[in-house]
């Protein structure tokens, strides 16, 4: 996607980062080099010759500029023009013009040294104009030129190596006796050199980027609070236009006037002036009025300033155009400040004052020819009237400067007396390009003085009439009649002082919800965050269409009409081995972070209807599907179990519930689990696999006895852990898990789940649990689900049929493996003419399988593959559920562990041990891998913790988990640790919410109506509301902001449109709009804002968005200084959810301070000495990184 904001300005794109510039980014490493080639070889000399055929190595205005002047002296010209420039006019006007550029950038293509010096040398080249930015000041490209035998029309290499270094000319401008104001003698590469130099000279103070940065890399501190940020931000800006982060500091002269002097040199030691020109209004250290000469300026000053520049040109030895700038305060006395060793944009003003052709002049100087043969003799030059010129841009100023793209509908063009335009792209049906500067056309008034001057380009800015891209025209004509400007008594705080001069009737188009969703997204990035850097792919996978009418019966009607009892026993009865489909939730939940949305569910449930109505069951709901549907994908799994439902009402929907927690992740009083069951069944929901993550039978009978309360069919699970075939492993033996069967056949399970969440079984294992369980209940449906990261998991099938088993969970063949379900066409190919034989459709399989191999690059921002390439079997060793084991490396990448993962794994282990070997599944198996990340972020052993246990702010997981939260774990909590870690809280010995009081559904209800709207709250989002509060609550604003975002395809949904892509978004049957991307806006200073342009059904609409990363840089929170006790941080990245005190509060050691949350991991943070709060840092809902200050004790 084309960000208007990621521009780059042609005026100075060579302070550019590429390859071909990073040479001179290195003065010593220049000054090295130099030496080198004067001991290696001769240095060349220049050799004055006729110039015949010239090339410009630009494009745009100044490359027209320069080529006028060639056709004025008889000179062949050639232009070069990158791929995006195909259509530019300066390409059609030059006499032969050369392609460059293949495969590189826009930008780049125009700083490719090595081929713009092949093409010249191809074509007969005599000398090369660079123009103004790209390479016009890189001293390698003018050494390139020179090594080649090709005139640079410009100064000397060495002399743009030394003046192109702020340091360097700073020195020069001292040995020239020239003023310059009060700063460092050398760039400075950190703060500490800022400060050494605030403490001698003090505030304000300027920092610049020390290598230029043609306005970027600027920032001024005006106190000392402000140096950190202003320095951060200086340096970054300077880094990323130059490549080179060091900075130049300077005392601020403030309310100055901006002051430059056009120079020209020849090579025979003469230097002129074409007088001064006044640059001061400038936004953002961005030029954009010039007026020559400068306004009620002193003669004497005049003279002063003149005289400094000539004699500092000469210092140097400087030949052809340049300008030495200097800043001149409000006593009268002028500093130097840089020169710009190249032809400014700006020179049109000079130009129009003195009569004196500049560009042609640079020509004739390269040639040799002496300023005197060109009548160019200080006493000759005079001022004649006054110039001003505007640079007219394709920039809203309205949007705080936009730039816009498009194509030109209507251009009509100024013109009369006095009035000079300069332009390249402004005609009608010009396009223009996103690729590089806004500049459009260049205005330059002439006149007898300034007023007049100002008056006429006040005539002219009126005249033109662009449609089709916005300019800035208003914002000219407003400094344009400011009196303060007609009078010119301005500084460079001009701008600044009048925020009237900004103030523009703001665009009123209304954007749809939608839109703003989209705007979101291309301004801040995906609501949803990414867990790699992959795309999505740009691809639509179809299924062929089903008729209603086309869908058989399936086991749901066996269910309806028998009953949760009968099916059972239907379900026993049956001769072969049925299968469970679990795509639609285990197997995505595994492989791409649960992050399937329901529009693709819904794409291949016609299919699997028709075509798969022998399936047991398809797992589409529960688990984490709930909250994540919710939190991530913003919709309502409720709409999802529904709307599933009517497309398959063949197939029975199984889902996972966790006893008594529901889909959540807490303890409920029981009429919550009552009235969740219920709701599921009414909405769709047909098996209910009851588990408890620690086998905790008390909390396994409240989900039984709901599910039976609500007509559903009880599959109560059994989590399997350990290895029953391992004689030496007796935790987890094979009485263990009979004991087990037995206490849940005694509650009344319909059908008996084993829950192999790790993939923990081997086929011999299977056979002897299977075969037991068969033996010992032979009308007992048995149900076995694994995952396949051992790559077992189809043998482990196979001897599971042999040993009784009636139902195996797959997944289709492209969702299948590593960390997933066994695969479902492997499973049916090999019971094929066995007695099991599924008698499913294998080419229906494959059909299905190849849906889901397309569907799935659509979500390859959350592809495990993308660092996990196989299955591994040292899942018989740390023992991570296969859901977990994706989500726990998406969440390491996350906290920035991502290249630790590997000690993330070892610590599960140790974590595993230290919390007493526990039954491994949500959510216990977050409990271990909370500890798992916390041990390898502070880089704790299992020793360090039992030894350092009082001490530690563990995550609140591991906390609640060893309260007895979750329920009481086989064997019991380890001691002395529990109590250790508890620091005094309370323990539970019994089931965590049988006592709890029994919530007042409608009460609840009453108060989200009253929050968010009687027809916005259904019974289903209570009940939501009730497992997730503050995720409903979340959610429900966010549809209010953003519309149904459930509408738009997966890749727009995720990462937005690119630009120019067109989209049709249906919001109901016939009714569709039609959407397309336009651009987006540079960002808006005051407001931290962006805008965002689209085209919906032939009608522009635009959205403004605020820029959270611009605001984010606005201030730089601190970090803790982990050598003062009385500084409390950040243990981990993650979001402030809860600030447990107050500035002023008295707190003692282990006292809670901070509750910070990161991937659904929540961590308390503790005080670690007594104390008084001074300051908190940080407040709820704002993110930090490791390590940010929290809180300030006394």
């Amino acid at each position: 996607m084309y960000r208007v904001n990621n521009l780059l300005q042609t005026s100075y794109c060579v302070r550019s980062t590429f390859a071909s510039c990073k040479r001179l980014l290195s003065v010593k490493g220049n000054e090295q080099r130099q030496q080198q080639q004067q001991q290696q070889q001769p240095v060349k000399t220049y050799k004055f010759r006729k110039i015949n055929k010239l090339l410009v190595a630009n494009r745009g205005e100044i490359a027209i500029r320069v080529l006028r002047a060639c056709s004025e002296n008889n000179i062949r010209s050639v232009a070069i023009y990158s791929a995006e420039d195909e259509g530019q006019l300066h390409r059609i006007k030059a006499d032969e013009s050369f392609k460059i550029g293949r495969g590189l950038s826009p930008i780049a293509a125009y700083l490719n040294i090595p081929e713009i010096i092949k093409v010249a040398l191809k074509n007969d080249v005599d000398a090369i104009h660079p123009g103004y930015g790209f390479l016009s000041e890189n001293g390698d490209f003018a050494n390139a030129c020179l090594e080649a035998g090709i005139i640079f029309v410009g100064p000397t290499p060495d002399v743009i190596y030394r003046m192109g270094n702020k340091v360097n000319a700073r020195q020069a401008a001292i040995d020239a006796k020239v003023p310059i104001i009060p700063g460092t003698h050398d760039a400075v590469d950190n703060l500490d050199g800022v400060r050494e130099f605030v403490k001698e000279n003090g505030f304000p103070v300027m920092l610049k980027a020390a290598r230029g940065g043609g306005g970027r890399g600027m920032r001024v501190a005006r106190k000392d609070s402000e140096l950190e940020e202003a320095y951060q931000r200086a340096s970054s800006e300077a880094k990323a236009a130059v490549g080179d982060g060091s900075l130049f500091v300077e005392r601020l002269v403030t309310q100055a006037r901006h002051i430059e002097v056009q120079i020209i040199g020849d090579h025979h030691g003469h230097v002129v002036h074409l007088f001064e020109r006044d640059c001061s209004v400038q936004r953002r250290h961005q030029k954009v009025i010039e007026v020559a000469p400068a306004t009620n300026l002193d003669p004497k000053l005049r003279e002063r300033m003149t005289s400094d520049a000539v004699r500092l040109a000469k210092h140097v030895g400087y030949q052809n155009a340049g300008t030495v700038e200097f800043l001149l305060d409000n006593q009268g006395r002028h500093y130097f400040i840089e020169v710009n060793c190249r032809l400014q944009v700006e020179h049109t003003c000079s130009e129009e004052i003195t009569g004196i052709d500049i560009v042609q002049s640079q020509i004739k100087i390269a040639e040799g020819v002496p300023l005197a043969d060109l009548g160019l003799e200080q006493d000759k030059i005079k001022i004649m009237g006054a110039a001003v010129q505007c640079r007219m841009t394709t920039e809203d100023p309205a949007n705080n400067f936009t730039p816009d793209v498009g194509s030109i509908d209507v251009f009509r063009s100024a013109e009369g007396f006095g009035i000079r335009i300069d332009s390249a792209s402004a005609y009608t049906d010009a396009v223009i390009s996103p690729y590089y500067d806004s500049l459009l056309v260049k205005v330059i008034a002439h006149a007898r003085n300034h007023q007049e001057a100002c008056s006429k380009m006040v005539r002219a800015l009126k005249e033109f009439r662009i449609r089709g891209v916005k300019t800035n025209i208003p914002f000219l004509l407003n400094v344009l009649h400011h009196k303060q400007f007609l009078e010119g008594s301005i500084t460079t705080g001009f701008l600044d002082e009048n925020p009237n001069l900004f103030k523009f009737v703001p665009s009123q188009n209304r954007a749809q919800k939608l839109l703003s969703y989209l705007s979101e997204i291309l301004i801040n990035g995906p609501l949803t965050p990414l867990g790699t850097d992959i795309k999505p792919m740009n691809i639509k996978p179809e299924l062929p269409y089903i008729k209603k009418k086309q869908i058989p019966d399936g086991w749901r009607q066996v269910l309806l009409k028998e009953g949760p009892e009968g099916f059972a026993k239907a379900v026993r009865k049956h001769p072969k081995v049925l299968i469970m489909d679990t795509t639609m939730r285990d197997a995505h939940q595994s492989l791409l972070a649960t992050r399937v949305r329901t529009v693709d569910l819904k794409k291949s449930a016609p299919y699997v209807a028709k075509n798969f109505s022998q399936f047991y069951s398809l797992e589409n709901w529960g688990g984490a599907t709930f909250d994540v549907a919710l939190r991530f994908l913003h919709e309502c799994p409720w709409d999802r179990l529904t709307e599933l439902r009517e497309l398959i009402p063949n197939i029975p929907f199984q889902m996972l519930l966790r006893g008594a927690n529901a889909v959540g992740y807490s303890n409920y009083p029981d009429n919550v689990i009552d009235a969740f069951c219920q709701m599921a069944v009414d909405h769709g929901m047909d098996i209910f696999r009851i588990f408890d993550s620690l086998n905790y039978l008390p909390n396994m009978k409240v989900g039984i006895d709901a599910v039976g309360k609500a007509n559903g069919v009880i599959s109560a699970a059994v989590c399997y852990t350990g290895d029953v075939a391992d004689k030496t492993r007796t935790k987890y033996n094979l009485d263990y898990y009979l004991k087990f069967v037995d206490e849940l056949v005694k509650m009344g399970t319909h059908i008996l789940s084993i829950k192999d969440m790790a993939g923990l079984l081997k086929p011999r294992a299977t056979s002897m649990l299977i075969d037991a369980i068969r033996q010992k209940h032979p009308d007992l449906p048995i149900h076995l689900h694994t995952h396949d990261t051992a790559g077992t998991g189809i043998a482990n099938y196979m001897a599971a049929c042999q040993a009784g088993v009636d139902i195996v969970d797959v997944t289709v063949d492209s969702m299948s493996g590593m960390t997933s379900q066994p695969t479902m066409g492997g499973l049916v190919a090999g019971l094929q003419n066995t007695k099991y034989d599924t008698d499913i459709d294998l080419d229906k399989v494959n059909e299905y399988s190849a849906f889901w191999e397309q569907t799935r690059l659509l979500y390859a921002p959350f592809e495990c593959t993308t660092t996990m390439k196989s299955g591994n079997a040292d899942v018989y060793k740390n023992e991570i559920p296969g859901g977990q084991y994706t989500n726990l490396q998406f969440q390491a990448f996350s906290l920035g562990l991502g290249s630790q993962f590997e000690s993330v794994k070892r610590s599960y282990i140790e974590a595993n041990q230290l919390l007493g070997d526990i039954i491994k599944v949500t959510p216990s198996s977050k409990v271990v891998g909370d500890l798992a990340q916390f041990m390898v972020q502070n880089n704790l052993t299992a020793k360090d913790v039992h030894e350092r246990a009082e001490e530690l702010s563990f995550p609140s997981s591991v906390v609640e988990f060893m309260q007895g939260q979750l329920g009481q774990p086989h064997g019991g909590f380890p001691e002395p640790l529990r109590t250790q870690m508890l620091k005094g809280k309370k323990k539970i010995d019994d089931r965590p919410g049988a006592n709890a009081k029994s919530l007042d559904f409608d009460k609840i209800e009453e108060e989200l109506k009253k929050k968010f709207g009687e027809d916005v709250i259904r019974k289903c989002d209570v009940m939501s509301y009730v497992m997730f509060p503050k995720v409903l609550e979340e959610y429900i604003d966010f549809k209010k902001q953003y519309g149904p975002v459930t509408l738009y395809p997966t890749r727009i949904f995720f990462v937005g449109p690119n630009l120019n892509e067109a989209m049709d978004v249906e919001l109901e049957h016939g009714k569709v709009l039609h959407i397309v991307v336009l651009a987006i806006s540079d960002l808006m200073v005051a407001t931290g804002e962006r805008e965002v342009f689209f085209q919906v059904n032939g009608q522009l609409r635009s959205m403004k968005v605020k820029d959270k990363a611009a605001i984010k840089d606005q201030k730089v929170h601190p970090k803790v200084d982990k050598s003062m006790k009385n500084q409390i941080g950040a243990p981990m990245p993650g979001q402030v959810i809860d600030i447990k005190m107050k500035e002023g509060d008295s707190i003692k050691k282990g006292d809670t301070l901070v509750v910070l949350s990161a991937m659904k991991m929540e961590t308390v943070v503790k005080s670690t000495v007594d104390g008084k709060v001074k300051k908190v840092h940080v407040k709820a809902g704002q993110q930090v990184n490791g390590d940010d200050l929290l809180v300030e004790l006394e």
